[in-house]
């Protein structure tokens, strides 16, 4: 039997036990009404609910080809406004806590890029003959728009070479937002100097630059980054391999050039899932999220695997935290009830132009 709802002051109040067999009473009764996503840096008391687990643009094109009224997304806010660009219109997003964001994201608004697209301009002439912008993922859905309707495309910690490589055979520069570091350590992979690059400050005339950087630039760098990756330093490396100098490192492409110079793979969050499922026994060291490391480690230590964090300091994604299992009950024990608590709707003016810089996406790296 499933229990009335409570207003949500009230379900933070119950004991943990209740919450979770609530939760699942819950889930049992919506049945296919609802598709539950969990991001893969999801506290464990929520990620068990999913049911289906992945990185952000997995989990959206799950809920696309879902039959699912409902979309529950536990991730962060641009994740559920993807889900909403690509989903049908008789579907619903929710996130189950508005407050859950991404700071990165909120490192590059519409109002600093069309600044830096003007700015560009006046150096280079029409920006959009010299200029593809290409935005990853982890950003607003104007931004998706703002590229959509210049030519320009998303892109994924996963597939961001294919859609380098994409641009550049348009246009001679790209202006990568709002990641510094995935830009970076893609673009070197394939050839592209560091003097090539340069990084455009948002908060300075020009982005700092002289116009003649500008000019000599192939990739122009958005100052931002991961509040989480940025935590790994290359000493963390060095004094591990100090004490274990047989031991793998594994670094996702949102951490710094020098951490992902010192590791022995580098890969998006699916792919370092892949690396230590298919690697030999040992240790390795694995520069992402807490979450996601600590279930690495319980997964595959039957297998003699031991999977080590990067950081001395824990540091776990603070907003992805905000996805709380009593939000989770909250939001499914009103849906019983008819009622949708914090939809995510993206208005079609935006969603049009953003599905389009998606859509290239998919053509890319299908």
């Amino acid at each position: 039997m499933v229990a009335k709802p409570l207003p949500l002051e009230e379900v933070m109040g119950l004991e943990p036990r209740a919450v979770q067999e609530r939760i699942t009473a819950a889930r049992e009764a919506l049945g296919e009404e609802v598709v539950i996503l969990g991001h893969h840096y999801q506290r464990e008391e929520v990620f068990r609910h999913a049911h289906h687990a992945g990185d952000s643009l997995k989990l959206a094109r799950r809920a696309a080809a879902s039959r699912a009224r409902y979309i529950v997304f536990c991730g962060v806010h641009f994740m559920a406004e993807v889900a909403d660009i690509l989903s049908r219109p008789d579907q619903v997003a929710i996130l189950p806590d508005l407050a859950a964001g991404c700071s990165m994201a909120d490192m590059a608004s519409l109002a600093q890029v069309s600044r830096a697209w003007r700015e560009l301009e006046e150096v280079l002439g029409a920006a959009g003959d010299q200029v593809m912008p290409v935005t990853y993922i982890n950003s607003a859905a104007d931004l998706k728009a703002f590229c959509g309707e210049r030519g320009g495309i998303v892109c994924t910690s996963s597939n961001a070479r294919q859609v380098l490589a994409w641009a550049w055979e348009r246009r001679p520069k790209v202006l990568f937002f709002p990641d510094q570091h995935l830009g970076r350590n893609t673009a070197h992979r394939m050839g592209v100097p560091l003097e090539d690059m340069v990084v455009w400050d948002y908060g300075r005339p020009l982005g700092g630059l002289e116009p003649e950087q500008i000019r000599r630039a192939r990739l122009i760098l958005w100052k931002g980054f991961c509040s989480v990756h940025q935590m790994f330093r290359p000493e963390h490396v060095r004094a591990f391999k100090e004490r274990h100098p047989e031991a793998r490192v594994v670094a996702h492409p949102e951490c710094s050039f020098e951490v992902c110079e010192l590791a022995d793979f580098v890969g998006s969050t699916e792919a370092i899932i892949r690396y230590v499922a298919e690697g030999p026994p040992g240790r390795y060291l694995v520069g992402t999220e807490l979450n996601l490391v600590e279930r690495l480690a319980r997964r595959f230590a039957p297998e003699g695997k031991q999977v080590h964090f990067m950081s001395p300091t824990v540091c776990l994604c603070s907003t992805m935290f905000r996805i709380s299992p009593e939000h989770l009950l909250w939001t499914l024990e009103n849906l019983l009830e008819g009622r949708v608590v914090n939809p995510i709707r993206v208005p079609e003016a935006v969603a049009g132009p953003a599905r389009l810089a998606l859509e290239r996406m998919f053509q890319v790296s299908p």
